[in-house]
């Protein structure tokens, strides 16, 4: 169970990540050591997933976003996804409900690498239709937000 303190401490974090307990508790005004105590219990319980640095890859070249829309036979359903989980170009893959079944993203470097991509999937026996739209304008993306009371 996350109580308010648990909050406090994932807020913090959130706003930066690499913080130590030592600046955590400084910011919340709860002790070091029941911040680092805490801090390990959320890890533990898999609140806190990891610790990462956030990646700008169009920074890096990755300059095409492409959203993947997939209508796949139903036995075929957990071998597709896990396929996409596992290509390292997509940074997200949703079983989803409504009219499509999956729904990726990608960030390739240019359109021959995404090209290639859609390629691949249109030819994969399990994937009965695709629909590909390319990102024009990032607006917001991979942001988390701050963790509210449950009776906020």
């Amino acid at each position: 169970m996350v109580d308010d303190i648990d909050r406090r401490v994932v807020n913090a974090l959130l706003r930066d990540g690499r913080a130590s307990a030592r600046d955590v508790a400084a910011e919340t005004g709860v002790a070091a050591t029941t911040v680092s105590r805490r801090m390990d219990q959320l890890v533990e319980t898999g609140v806190i997933e990891e610790y990462t640095a956030r990646i700008d890859y169009a920074a890096l070249g990755y300059d095409v976003t492409a959203v993947f829309q997939l209508s796949v036979d139903g036995s075929g359903l957990e071998s597709v996804t896990e396929r996409l989980r596992d290509q390292p170009n997509m940074v997200a893959v949703y079983e989803v409900t409504g009219s499509h079944d999956v729904v990726a993203v990608g960030k390739f470097r240019d359109t021959d690498e995404m090209n290639a991509r859609i390629k691949d999937l249109l030819t994969d026996p399990d994937v009965r239709s695709a629909a590909t739209s390319v990102v024009l304008n990032t607006v917001r993306e991979h942001e988390q937000f701050p963790v509210e009371a449950a009776d906020e």
